[in-house]
């Protein structure tokens, strides 16, 4: 193959992310080129918005903070309905505590909207900083806020509006008991906003009691999840972290092959996907950064080859149940870019054959041919693991004459979602 051959499979293969998968053969013939592959990427570029609404004081705050806490490996922000108050005249601040601030009147939605719509599309937002001494929000500066994988809203009116409840993927109301709200609320308006007991109890019986009769309460019926007692349900936050996790690890790609596998992202993986595709980076730091991110897809495909459970005898004579490893093993490297795995897979394997394929892309439709092979004579006796760096080789791998099962063919890859690769880097890896 020419270096124009390489260069177009090579940009064949962007618009991908994965840390890495595992596909067996059963499906390969079935894919053909991409025609959802910007859908995707669009589906991958919109957050997961969780909507948090409950009655003043009720513990939504410290239920959003609680899922934050456990999605400690996610990009997530909170953004509070409290940010978007009107910004008062004169004379509603003359009269500021005749001033009904749990009326949905009382919030800019459509700021709130627009912020929302810039955070779906991967824009930063400003988001006002309100000082409930002052009642201004020009007191202190706009919080800067980017775009993230979860965001997450919080207010007591946060489902009033059908337009704001459109935007949510879940939506959760905090079921507290008025008492328990009105005394959380005492302390805390005379604590850590200044104000007076007698202007807090007026204040609620004149606004925040009716209000939430009139206008929170009956949005409890668009929540999907209902926590009763707030922050103190410690087993039903678990449960939407956990329900969370589960959707966010749902890739469109699992959903249209139910046979593949993606690694779950955590920093030290998107670290070393940012040192990859950073232009400054070095060439030795591109190779040693490369090289760990394909052992980790390598030791995952193994985890999903057969074994059969195995006894021990410890030193201490202790019996331990354990397994055994899957004895006949093979690799089939993808000339070249499944090359550059093949160090990590001898690693992981002691002494395993490895054979090698070339396969040759022809044509706009991604038709594919199988131009060399040489592999182990004892190939279909083997579990069969194959090896490339890029998703749009795997097609070619059914085209191989040798009777292999399909149940034995485990395919590893990570792919590098760039639009082209430097030649120097692409070369070493």
């Amino acid at each position: 193959m020419d270096s124009k051959s390489v260069e177009d499979m090579i940009e064949g293969s962007s618009g991908f992310h994965f840390s890495g998968f595992h596909m067996d053969g059963s499906k390969l013939n079935n894919i053909e080129k991409p025609t959802t592959t910007l859908a995707i990427e669009n589906v991958h570029k919109q957050p997961f918005i969780i909507g948090v609404a409950g009655g003043a004081a009720s513990g939504k705050t410290t239920v959003c903070d609680m899922i934050i806490q456990q999605l400690h490996d996610q990009r997530v922000v909170l953004v509070n309905q409290d940010s978007f108050y009107h910004k008062l005249t004169e004379e509603e601040l003359a009269t500021v505590h005749e001033y009904n601030f749990d009326h949905p009147d009382s919030f800019d939605t459509e700021k709130l909207l627009d912020s929302m719509e810039n955070l779906r599309h991967g824009q930063a937002v400003d988001i006002p900083n309100y000082d409930f001494k002052s009642y201004k929000n020009s007191v202190f500066p706009a919080r800067r806020v980017n775009p993230s994988d979860v965001i997450i809203l919080e207010g007591i009116l946060i489902f009033h509006d059908p337009r704001v409840r459109e935007l949510m993927n879940m939506k959760i109301f905090v079921d507290t008991d008025a008492d328990v709200r009105l005394a959380r609320r005492i302390r805390r308006d005379t604590v850590e906003k200044g104000r007076d007991i007698g202007v807090v109890l007026d204040q609620y019986s004149k606004f925040v009691k009716s209000a939430f009769d009139d206008f929170i309460l009956p949005t409890k019926k668009y929540a999907d999840i209902i926590i009763p007692r707030g922050g103190d349900n410690h087993v039903a936050i678990d449960l939407i972290v956990q329900h969370i996790r589960t959707k966010l690890g749902q890739h469109d790609l699992c959903k249209i092959y139910p046979n593949l596998y993606v690694i779950q992202s955590t920093f030290q993986i998107r670290g070393m996907h940012t040192l990859i595709r950073d232009s400054q980076t070095t060439k030795h730091d591109f190779v040693f950064y490369a090289d760990r991110l394909i052992r980790l897809v390598v030791e995952h495909g193994l985890g999903h080859l057969p074994f059969t459970e195995k006894q021990v005898i410890t030193p201490t004579g202790s019996v331990y149940t354990g397994v055994d490893f899957c004895k006949r093993l093979c690799g089939v490297s993808v000339i070249r870019s499944g090359e550059s795995m093949e160090n990590a897979l001898r690693a992981c394997c002691k002494g395993i054959k490895i054979g090698k394929i070339l396969i040759h892309r022809e044509g706009e439709d991604n038709g594919q041919q199988l131009i060399y092979e040489k592999l182990p004579q004892d190939i279909s006796e083997r579990q069969y693991s194959c090896q490339s760096y890029f998703i749009t080789y795997k097609k070619g791998c059914t085209g191989i004459q040798h009777h292999i099962s399909q149940s034995h063919i485990r395919t590893s890859g990570c792919t590098c979602g760039v639009q082209k690769l430097p030649k120097s880097k692409d070369c070493d890896i």
